[in-house]
């Protein structure tokens, strides 16, 4: 399975009320597990330069199976993953990238936010990721 369209709409009616809730203007990204662009809303007054970042967060949580504030964690000099941000044409590696996973615990796309603090942005990824999903992945042997 993957995030269909349906889907997509879903996650990006509830990111954009979560958005909302908290008074916040965002750029919201949806992707599917290929990690390609379902849905993407710049809501009004949300920065411009949020546009990309929200859309590679999405790719980010997608592409690696996990919060792209996990990946930044790691992406730390000295760090396991320090430099990965270059990669893949670049990633974000800052909250608010979620990924998505269906009920069986296989990643089905991603959510990425962008427009305010970090911990606004996860907060409006994981709302949108939960709405179809939910936004933690099953114990895996190479996820630290």
């Amino acid at each position: 399975m993957h995030v269909t369209y349906e889907l997509a709409e879903q996650a990006m009616a509830a990111a954009i009320a979560e958005s909302k809730k908290i008074g916040t203007q965002m750029c919201i990204a949806v992707v599917d597990s290929g990690a390609d662009l379902k849905a993407f809303v710049r809501m009004d007054n949300a920065w411009v330069g949020s546009v990309d970042i929200a859309i590679k967060k999405a790719k980010t949580a997608c592409f690696f199976a996990m919060n792209t504030g996990q990946i930044g964690q790691l992406s730390q000099p000295g760090g396991p993953l320090y430099g990965i941000e270059h990669s893949n044409d670049g990633l974000i590696t800052f909250p608010g990238g979620v990924p998505i996973v269906d009920k069986d615990g296989v990643l089905i796309g991603a959510v990425g936010v962008s427009g305010s603090s970090v911990e606004n942005d996860h907060r409006v990824a994981k709302a949108g990721a939960e709405a179809i999903g939910v936004s933690d992945l099953p114990e895996h042997p190479w996820r630290t």
